[in-house]
């Protein structure tokens, strides 16, 4: 049995909308995605990648970052304005910084060209594997602390009182390392729950992100007290079930 199938039985019923200016990147891609049984819509341009967006709602976009008119960094902007799709961004060899602004501005993972046909199809799956997942599991209500709310059935984080947006890979990350609040998170153990057994060797995704949610949650970023450190292992979220309970045992006293 192919593994990479393993929570994607029926890839026919996923789109994947292709956005290339290049018709020859967009039909190598549609060959090989619909050879592994994925429908395949296009768009050649940032317009037409907004339009198919709205009108055929796609599980995937793969979005190449060059393109007339529209960067891929400006659609990917207006996408995220109002849909939380899963966007894979097509990038050039050695384009560091291209790379590191798509992911700051919610792409869920990137692809270097030249990229095989294999290399492709993993990350597509791999990607609608961890967001199929995820949505699959039930949530609640957490109460961090007097400033720091999270409603994990609605997908809002509330800091003083003000509700905090998260980029969806963000999101993720902290659903794991709130889920196992006191417990340390290893590299790959947070490699592989929120972006895929694929990526365990590179730990630099976590790092990012970690830094990414302090900035956002954390009342002093460089001093955290809520995602912690663990020096060469992980990082681990503050356990703050015991943290309440000792306060309502010295409030009894």
């Amino acid at each position: 049995m192919d593994t990479n199938k393993t929570n994607l039985e029926i890839p026919s019923a996923y789109i994947i909308l292709v956005v290339d200016d290049e018709k020859r990147m967009v039909r190598f891609i549609r060959l090989n995605l619909e050879q592994d049984g994925f429908n395949v819509i296009a768009a050649h341009d940032g317009a037409g990648a907004l339009e198919q967006v709205r009108t055929q709602l796609p599980d995937l976009i793969l979005l190449d970052v060059m393109m007339p008119d529209m960067s891929g960094f400006e659609v990917l902007r207006k996408i995220r304005e109002v849909n939380t799709v899963p966007v894979i961004m097509l990038t050039a060899k050695g384009e560091e910084e291209d790379r590191i602004h798509g992911l700051e501005l919610g792409a869920d993972d990137y692809v270097t060209k030249p990229f095989s046909p294999r290399e492709l199809v993993s990350r597509v799956k791999a990607v609608l594997r961890r967001t199929k997942t995820f949505q699959e599991e039930q949530v609640d209500i957490v109460e961090v602390d007097s400033r720091f709310r999270i409603d994990f059935s609605r997908r809002e984080v509330w800091v003083e009182g003000e509700k905090v947006d998260l980029r969806p890979t963000e999101y993720r990350l902290l659903y794991h390392l709130v889920k196992n609040a006191g417990w340390v998170n290893t590299h790959e153990q947070l490699l592989t729950k929120v972006w895929g057994f694929e990526y365990r060797d590179e730990p630099h995704y976590v790092r990012l992100y970690v830094n990414y949610l302090r900035k956002k949650l954390e009342e002093n970023p460089s001093d955290p007290k809520y995602i912690l450190t663990e020096r060469g292992v992980g990082y681990r979220f503050i356990d703050y079930n015991r943290d309440q309970e000792e306060k309502k045992q010295d409030t009894a006293k």
